[in-house]
């Protein structure tokens, strides 16, 4: 082992040797020399995209423009939230002179992270020489704000846009010992806290920016934004009229009350303010886009469809908008539509996002006219797109549902049998996305005594908060942590879930939490919700998984995008699911969708039997019921049972042996025998 470790420590001094030249012949303004070497190390590691950075810059200043643009195409393809890689794209367009190219560059730069004073200079300087200062005002006010900014925080912002959040916490927490109250750096803080998904630690910090000053605007901002992930929509909505109450006509403000109003159920409030935002701002796609989503939410599908169309004739290259045509699952595209789509798809002016929409759009467009090989060409090539945004390491995930069994033994769960809170109150719905778990909770919240909510986050959050510990960004304590967690604790997690989560529901005495990815808790559920009813959604291995590769999540679920990634997950949720299976007996009704679908009314009675309720007839005919469904099976639950949709994969087979693999014998055991 000794000499293999001299051996690296050797490769690494080489590599930064290398670097260090690269860096002093740039410097010194000897690019061709730092071309050379930059080539070099590419042909050795072409996927290394600092150096292709370095390349393009490089190239830049020996006006090789083209080869620059180039190399700054392959970077951001392997990482399209690469900020500078935006910045020193809009750097070539302006050296170029093609100036509405750099500022459409540099925005998106300072999208992604907005310490990049270059960028918002650059624009300011581009605008004026163009006598468009007005336009200018808003990016002058950017700047200031940066620039009156401590040092140390425009650091912790740089480095949050690069994903080095370790580093950036310790910065944040260090700024903040000496300065507690300093607003901007609670709110890195708490943004920080929001992408490692730490979310109660992100809505306290909020909570208490917003309490030290009422009249921050990003700070109550970023407060109603956690709120929201957090489903306290309620809370969200107050906050949302204090914010509007500041500057009754401010669009951004109205925008942000519209969404919170639709969030909170109420919609024809939120339609209201966004046909106000549009008075002022006339046809703006992002709003219409807002207004489609609430009409469908409502059921209103014509009208929904309008407002997205409506957004694509304003700016066709807006992508949400015709993904969210082809959400609804009953629209069908026309061939000028796939035309258009097609067009905007391969233009360089479109953001990264919208491209990822318009090829999942497309490949829905292709599987409706049965063009299977086309469709999966953009369906892949969208998940593709949207997996080079990910961290999703798949083998993490697999050693922590490991860690699942080797924490809850049966001795384990003896020795806990008589903690937790005893409300019955709850019932989960858990498995994989696409499995037939929206279709059940219609089933089941068309009963008079059950509440349907939506997919509640907090056993997730409760899961995080242990998985972290005392720091935000610190090794995985959890499932162990549970090892050392006493009886009145467990009691303790298992009220406040019930009284967190009140706020979703009505006067029913149970409720339903269908956060399907609940599964790999039902461990922690057990612990702190000994009465809680849990069902097992299961489809077709093949099936479930290939409708998740296609189905693009508003967030999370980044399993799905891959098929090896999407099968290992698959095969790694039933081997959890046997293990609870064996320590934990009869806790889970399995409901096997094909099942379902097949012989309907014998598997309700037998679901509504689990759950302890009366037969009701409004259950078997579940479409009739009035409520808002939020998931992107929300119009297929609004219609009688039907069978097409169990073999669709199937048009699809020739592309899905690497899924196949990846599933192993799982495929060979379904339907999974209890």
């Amino acid at each position: 082992m000794r000499p293999k470790m001299e051996k690296n420590k050797q490769k690494y001094r080489t590599k930064d040797a290398v670097l260090d030249k690269i860096k002093k012949s740039m410097t010194t303004g000897d690019f061709k020399s730092a071309i050379s070497l930059l080539t070099l190390e590419l042909e050795q590691d072409p996927k290394n995209v600092e150096n292709l950075y370095l390349l393009a810059v490089s190239q830049r200043y020996n006006r090789d423009f083209e080869k620059a643009l180039g190399n700054i195409k392959s970077l951001l393809e392997l990482d399209p939230d690469y900020s500078r890689g935006y910045q020193e794209k809009g750097h070539v367009f302006r050296a170029m002179g093609k100036f509405d190219l750099a500022l459409e560059s540099y925005h998106r730069a300072t999208q992604l992270n907005s310490a990049l004073v270059a960028s918002l200079n650059a624009q300011i300087a581009i605008l004026e020489d163009a006598d468009q200062s007005h336009q200018a005002r808003s990016l002058k006010a950017q700047l200031k704000y940066i620039e009156g900014l401590p040092k140390h925080l425009i650091a912790v912002i740089d480095l949050i846009a690069q994903g080095k959040l370790i580093k950036a916490e310790q910065i944040c927490k260090a700024f903040l010992q000496k300065n507690p109250r300093n607003i901007e750096g609670i709110r890195l803080l708490a943004q920080i806290a929001m992408k490692l998904g730490v979310l109660d630690d992100a809505e306290f910090l909020l909570e208490s920016a917003v309490d030290f000053a009422p009249s921050n605007s990003r700070a109550r901002i970023d407060y109603i934004q956690v709120l929201r992930k957090r489903q306290n929509y309620s809370n969200a909505l107050k906050h949302a009229k204090s914010l509007l109450n500041m500057e009754p006509e401010n669009p951004q403000f109205q925008s942000v009350y519209a969404i919170e109003a639709m969030q909170s159920g109420e919609f024809e409030d939120a339609l209201n303010v966004f046909d106000e935002i549009l008075e002022k701002i006339p046809e703006d796609p992002v709003t219409l886009t807002s207004r489609g989503h609430a009409l469908k939410t409502l059921g209103q599908r014509e009208k929904s469809i309008d407002s997205y169309k409506r957004a694509i004739a304003k700016y066709p290259g807006h992508g949400e908008a015709h993904f969210s045509l082809s959400n609804l699952k009953l629209f069908k595209f026309s061939d000028e539509d796939i035309k258009l789509m097609e067009k905007q798809e391969q233009s360089d002016r479109i953001s990264h996002m919208s491209k990822i929409y318009f090829n999942f759009a497309l490949g829905k467009a292709y599987e409706d006219k049965n063009l299977f090989d086309r469709a999966f060409q953009y369906y892949e090539r969208g998940n593709r797109q949207k997996k080079a945004q990910s961290r999703y390491v798949a083998n993490d995930l697999t050693a922590e549902f490991k860690d699942q069994e080797k924490v809850f033994t049966e001795k384990f769960i003896e020795s806990h049998a008589d903690t937790g809170y005893d409300a019955p109150d709850p019932i989960f719905i858990v498995g994989l996305p696409r499995s037939g778990s929206t279709l059940l909770e219609q089933i089941l919240a068309s009963h008079s005594q059950v509440d349907g909510t939506m997919e509640l986050p907090n056993i997730l959050s409760l899961a995080q908060k242990l998985r972290r510990g005392e720091k935000l960004s610190a090794q995985n304590h959890y499932p162990g942590v549970l090892n050392e967690i006493s009886p009145l604790t467990l009691k303790e997690y298992g009220e406040t879930y019930i009284k967190d989560t009140r706020i979703h529901r009505g006067k029913a005495p149970f409720f339903i939490d269908k956060m399907p990815n609940n599964f790999r808790h039902i461990g922690l559920i057990s612990l702190i919700l000994p009465n809680a009813k849990i069902i097992d959604a299961r489809r077709h291995p093949m099936a479930c998984c290939f409708s998740g590769f296609k189905q693009l999540f508003a967030e999370g679920q980044e399993f799905t995008y891959g098929l090896e990634e999407v099968g290992t997950y698959y095969k790694d949720y039933v081997n959890l699911m046997d293990h609870w299976d064996r320590v934990l007996p009869n806790k889970v009704f399995r409901v096997q969708y094909e099942n379902l679908v097949t012989n309907f009314d014998r598997i309700v009675e037998e679901l509504l039997e689990f759950c302890g309720l009366d037969f009701e007839k409004s259950c078997v005919e579940f479409y009739k019921t009035d409520r808002s469904v939020r998931t992107p099976s929300s119009e297929q639950v609004r219609q009688p049972i039907y069978t097409s949709g169990i073999e669709q994969w199937k048009g699809f087979d020739k592309h899905l042996a690497p899924l196949k693999k990846s599933l192993g014998n799982v495929l060979d055991r379904y339907p999974i025998q209890d």
